[in-house]
Parts: structure tokens; C-alpha cells; sequence
């Protein structure tokens, strides 16, 4: 009997380990796996790369994370929001690596690694230093129909951390409006997916049009108290 229901978030991120890529759901404020991160606080892991819209708000959440010094390197499209001081401390002491990425094409390159793809050309930071590598060396570009187009190439990650508002014990998903945004494409970029729900139901008991995340991209399903 499939049953991904997970008790603790501790349990479901037993395997996770030191230099992890680990991709965390959330838009600002909105959809963040607080209990996640904080159950992945608890793992004492290192040389982390974490995949998020933004560096944190802040001292709770992506912040904490980054405060214990986990993350090596923080690939976002946002970082400097007016409460972001954790990270912004962190960055001036050369004590953390960005990399920027527009967030469309942060969307896209994940939605790449779900669907298999081995890269996609936008017209997105073409003739910017945006279509350099982070090493600095120059990234292929091509002009299609006379206009300029740089080639990004997918985001993988080791872990998926998300939060939805109702799940089943086979992890099926739904979501509560703005609080969807990265977590359906990140579940498919991820080679272990936790989910942390408000509500768990029976099979059956999701409408299946309503449906955003198949349970077959989610590995553990955490539930949470409202």
C-alpha cells in the first residue's frame, strides 16, 4: 500500500546530506516551508546550494537557514528585499556565492529539469552580464528571426521543500492561491520531494481537475497545524 504520509519532518529528511542541492518553495513571504526548513535546520548540514525567489525575510525560515551558515551558495532572483539583512551580511562578508537569475528564467530552468530537457534560449539577459556564467566565462548565445537569445540550462535539485494546502496519503496536492508559485515546478526538479500539508484527506477526496502536484513527483508528506 503506497502511503507517504510522514509523521516528522525530521524522518522524511533522514537523507539528506552536506553539499545537497535543496530547492525551497515560496514567494516572499507567501507558501514558505517554515517547518521544513526548520526540521532541516536540525540536520546540521553544510556546503549547501539553495534554489528560492528571494534571500529570506527576516531572522525565521530561508533567513534562519542562512544565518546557521549551511548554505554555500544561494541561487535566487530577488535577494535584496528591505528585510534581508541576513543575508545582505553574509554576502558583503564574501561569506555566501549568488548567483542572480531573472526569475522567469528561474521558473523556466527548474520546469526544464522536471520535463527532461537539456536547456532553453530567452531573450532574457541577453547583451547583459546576466549572460555570463557565474565563473564569468560567457554563456552560448544565438540570434534567432534577428533577435538575441542566451541558452540557460535546467536546475536540479537533490531535495524539494514545499508547502500545500491538502494532500493524500498517495501525495497529491493542492494549493491555496499565491501560495502555489515555485512549489509545483520545484516538486518536479527534485529527486525527493517533502511536502508539508494543513489538511491531510482520503483518496478520492481531491477533485482530480484541482489537483497541481501528482502525488508520483512527491516523496514524504508532512502534516502541519494551521
Amino acid at each position: 500500500m503506497i502511503n507517504k504520509i510522514t509523521s516528522s519532518a525530521q524522518d522524511a529528511l533522514a537523507t539528506v546530506r552536506d553539499g545537497a542541492t535543496v530547492l525551497i518553495g515560496g514567494f516572499g513571504t507567501a507558501g514558505i516551508p517554515d517547518e521544513l526548513i526548520d526540521a532541516l535546520i536540525e540536520c546540521r548540514l553544510r556546503e549547501l546550494t539553495v534554489v528560492n525567489n528571494n534571500a529570506g525575510n527576516g531572522d525565521k525560515g530561508l533567513a534562519a537557514l542562512l544565518k546557521t551558515g549551511a548554505v554555500r551558495k544561494l541561487i535566487c532572483s530577488f535577494p535584496r528585499q528591505t528585510d534581508s539583512h541576513v543575508f545582505d551580511a553574509l554576502y558583503r562578508a564574501n561569506q555566501i556565492e549568488l548567483e542572480l537569475v531573472p526569475q522567469g528564467n528561474l521558473a523556466e530552468r527548474l520546469r526544464a529539469a522536471g520535463a527532461g530537457l537539456g536547456g532553453f534560449f530567452t531573450p532574457t539577459g541577453y547583451g547583459t552580464a546576466l549572460a555570463l556564467h557565474p565563473d564569468g566565462s560567457p554563456k552560448e548565445t544565438r540570434l534567432i528571426n534577428g533577435r538575441g537569445y542566451v541558452f540557460e540550462t535546467p536546475i536540479h535539485g537533490d531535495l524539494a521543500l514545499v508547502k500545500a494546502e491538502r494532500g493524500d496519503r498517495w501525495g497529491n496536492l493542492t494549493f491555496r492561491k499565491a501560495a502555489r508559485n515555485f512549489g509545483p515546478v520545484m516538486a518536479t526538479a527534485a529527486v525527493c520531494t517533502v511536502a508539508s500539508v494543513y489538511e491531510v484527506v482520503e483518496l478520492g477526496e481531491l477533485d482530480p481537475e484541482t489537483i497541481i502536484t501528482p502525488g508520483i513527483h512527491v516523496t514524504h508528506v508532512v502534516p502541519i497545524a494551521r
